[in-house]
């Protein structure tokens, strides 16, 4: 102990030489965190840098494929909108043209746009082309279309159905009661929206086979179904009648008395 200045101040010199040793030797713990830290951030960066050189090339390529598809689509779906507006504005012409007697001058543009890209255009062309051929007297050449309608997948159901039921009609006579039956069976059966006309052939087509209580049966049901025309509903009660089946009271009564 010593005194300098009137002030006490006091030495200690029984420190140990290890705890002088572990004091000069020992990190603070944030010197070691960092320390850490930056350790760990540079085996990060070594493993990115790594993995850039290894697979850099295949994920830039990658990149470029899936710019180019995505613009790819976009290019075609823009083509596919500009092709359906130029046919539909195409077949409004056409249509335009029958209205004004251009029959002649119609039934190519038809055919022409019965190859388009769009379903609705399709199938408004080919049932337009079909009427033509029927207006003109050739019976096969819209059977034929018909026949392709029906089997379009692309076209949306309840076209595909009609197609299938006027064509068969045109068929009748032709094609036999066997094949107007496994054609329109699905479709002659209440809840389908061409039970009248689907079921009315196949009626026809049970009578030519022999099978007249079927057929007889089946009229019954078309007459009694509030959702078929009214005009069928009619001609299935007198259809039934002849088979030996009184359908008149599934009729509207104003219907009954026109009839009788």
């Amino acid at each position: 102990m010593f005194i300098r200045g009137g002030e006490e101040k006091r030495e200690f010199t029984n420190s140990s030489p290890d705890d002088r040793e572990r004091t000069d030797l020992a990190l603070p713990p944030d010197t070691a965190e960092s320390f850490a830290r930056e350790v760990d951030e540079n085996l990060r960066r070594d493993r990115a840098r790594d993995a850039a050189k290894r697979y850099g090339g295949l994920i830039v390529g990658a990149v470029v494929l899936f710019l180019a598809a995505v613009g790819g689509y976009l290019y075609w779906q823009n083509h596919q909108v500009k092709q359906s507006e130029s046919a539909t504005e195409e077949l409004a012409g056409v249509l335009d043209d029958l209205a004004a007697g251009k029959a002649a001058a119609a039934a190519p543009r038809f055919d022409s746009l019965r190859t388009s890209d769009s379903a609705g255009v399709r199938a408004t062309a080919g049932f337009s082309r079909a009427a033509l051929a029927l207006q003109q007297g050739d019976r096969k050449r819209a059977s034929t279309i018909f026949t392709e309608l029906a089997a379009d997948q692309e076209i949306a159901k309840p076209y595909r159905d009609l197609a299938l039921v006027r064509g068969t009609a045109l068929d009748f006579d032709t094609v036999g009661p066997d094949a107007v039956i496994a054609r329109l069976e699905s479709l002659a059966a209440p809840g389908q929206p061409f039970f009248g006309s689907a079921g009315e052939l196949v009626g026809m087509a049970l009578i030519a086979k022999g099978q007249r209580n079927a057929a007889a049966q089946l009229f019954a049901r078309i007459a009694g179904d509030a959702t078929v025309p009214e005009t069928l509903r009619s001609r299935a009660v007198q259809v039934a009648g002849t088979l030996g089946v009184d359908a008149s009271a599934a009729l509207p009564i104003s219907n009954v008395a026109v009839d009788q």
